[in-house]
């Protein structure tokens, strides 16, 4: 079997002529025939050159890896237990899934209080983000979980003001974070500002600290989908010589006299690319204490699935500079326009990079080093998922991250609230009723709570918001089976290996030898 797909996608809108005959490690069909107009990969780089390399349509779609990785997170099940309870009193009145706790609090103060053990990863500058964010912002904000302005958001903006390279008025970013924190409940949830290369040599921390009142920022050393700087498409040439002046990689050059005459009629679009980092220890401890005297209140890091080393670097740079959050993402994922072939074979995937962090961190805690909390992320979207990366990860794990489940949410969210106003209600949602009360399940609640207030609720964030509920509903479900009331009761012992190659790789016992020192105790020997 094939963990790839190679040649064929509908993240590139390409397909191979004679269906699923092909050849398994070129993707070519097995017979290339001359006449072909070009359905492949292949054939539509041979007219469409680096166009082909991502996903399309751009701006409107989020894309993850189509690679099927040999272990992920289903070759794993959780434990259930008759015996007992953590976390609250063994009584079969007391010990109901409703009463299982899903807080969790981050930070070197534990200030950081989190409703459920989520963090929304970093949306960044792509139009899938800009035109969906106030559903993950708002949607975040009422639940009470993180959410991340991800990178290049300022440099992308066209009314920002620059002074001598440094920002100085940012009205993007303003109204990313401005949307979490006029919904923020309760004190729960935060919103996290993320910087990369040409971020931080704009200002841009330094900026959200000091105008914009924010405790918490990210420094950020790639992602699960690529090794490389974010990539965006840009259709608007005026757009594309401004962020070449602001020292981004733009490609083809907007200022060169025969690309600006070939613009919309060879082409309609332009890349734009950030740098790729380059990280010293030196560096980044200097980064961190000019962060922390600029007013951060906690620092977070976020790493990509890089090589072994690369990750131990993080876990102990994180240590020696004690930041609060470390966020390990695996391969796979991709909110943006990640090169499509990186996003499926570049990267270490997520069980595989959660093993060598459990491993890395237990090692840094035997010699009584500080280990920071841990996010895991890289394709987690079910309840299953949380359980299962903090089991697997424990006690290091505190939450998972995630960007693609929630931005999908709030465009559902969103989509639904069009068809409510334009009477055109999809028949699969048509028997629930015909208005936002009706259809959205969680609606009564977030009325008790808002009041009036709930009409101003756009309904992609209702729809974050249910299906974080339903998260949380499932998770305690799952948790309460396990007899562990409280995220910090699960241990690494609550799920097993179905395959002693997962085990082999987790360390996690595989399945036919859970228990066996109990069983031995219970039956004798």
């Amino acid at each position: 079997m094939s963990f790839s797909r190679p040649n064929r996608s509908a993240a590139t809108g390409t397909k191979n002529r004679y269906g699923e005959e092909v050849s398994p490690f070129s993707g070519m069909c097995v017979v290339c025939i001359d006449g072909c107009p070009g359905l492949c990969e292949i054939g539509k780089s041979a007219v469409r050159g680096s166009e082909v390399i991502y996903p399309q349509p751009f701006g409107a779609i989020t894309a993850a890896s189509q690679k099927d990785y040999p272990i992920d997170f289903s070759h794993f099940n959780i434990m259930g237990s008759a015996v007992g309870a953590y976390g609250i009193q063994a009584d079969s009145n007391h010990a109901i899934f409703p009463n299982v706790n899903l807080e969790v609090k981050l930070g070197h103060d534990k200030k950081i209080k989190l409703r459920y053990p989520i963090l929304g990863g970093g949306q960044g500058s792509t139009d899938v983000a800009r035109n969906n964010w106030e559903g993950i912002a708002i949607g975040a904000a009422i639940t009470g979980t993180i959410v991340t302005v991800g990178e290049n958001v300022v440099g992308m903006d066209q009314e920002a003001v620059l002074s001598r390279g440094i920002i100085k008025k940012a009205p993007e970013l303003e109204r990313r974070v401005r949307a979490f924190k006029d919904w923020q409940d309760d004190g729960y949830g935060a919103v996290v500002v993320q910087a990369n290369v040409e971020d931080t040599t704009l200002g841009v921390l330094e900026y959200a600290i000091d105008k914009l009142d924010v405790d918490i920022v990210e420094l950020k050393w790639g992602q699960g989908a690529k090794d490389i700087g974010g990539e965006v498409k840009i259709r608007d040439l005026k757009k594309a010589q401004m962020l070449k002046n602001r020292g981004y990689v733009v490609l083809p050059d907007p200022e060169d006299t025969d690309v600006v005459n070939s613009f919309q009629r060879t082409f309609d679009e332009f890349e734009r690319h950030s740098r790729v980092g380059m990280v010293t220890e030196e560096g980044f401890m200097k980064r961190v204490k000019e962060l922390r005297k600029a007013g951060a209140k906690y620092i977070f890091l976020k790493t990509g699935a890089y090589r072994p080393a690369d990750l131990a670097r993080a876990i102990k740079f994180s240590s020696e500079a004690r930041i609060d959050v470390l966020t390990v993402d695996g391969a796979g994922g991709g909110t943006g326009m990640s090169p499509w072939r990186m996003m499926n074979e570049w990267g270490i995937p997520t069980v595989e990079i959660e093993s060598l962090t459990y491993d890395m961190a237990s090692r840094l805690k035997k010699k009584g080093k500080h280990v920071p909390d841990i996010v895991i992320a890289g394709g987690l979207t079910l309840e299953d998922h949380v359980f299962k990366a903090i089991a697997l990860g424990a006690p290091f794990v505190k939450a998972i991250g995630m960007a693609r489940a929630n931005m999908c949410a709030a465009m559902v969210g969103k989509t639904i609230g069009n068809a409510i106003k334009e009477e055109n209600i999809p028949q699969s949602l048509a028997k629930y009723g015909k208005s936002v009360d009706e259809i959205f399940i969680t609606s009564a609640q977030l009325k008790r709570k808002f009041g009036k207030r709930f009409e101003q609720l756009p309904p992609s964030a209702i729809g974050v918001y249910t299906y974080f509920a339903r998260l949380a509903q499932g998770l305690r479900q799952l948790m309460a089976g396990e007899r562990k009331f409280a995220l910090e009761y699960i241990t690494r012992d609550d799920i097993v290996a179905l395959t002693r190659e997962a085990a082999e790789i987790s360390g996690i016992d595989y399945v036919m030898d859970a228990d066996k020192k109990e069983v031995d105790k219970i039956l004798g020997k």
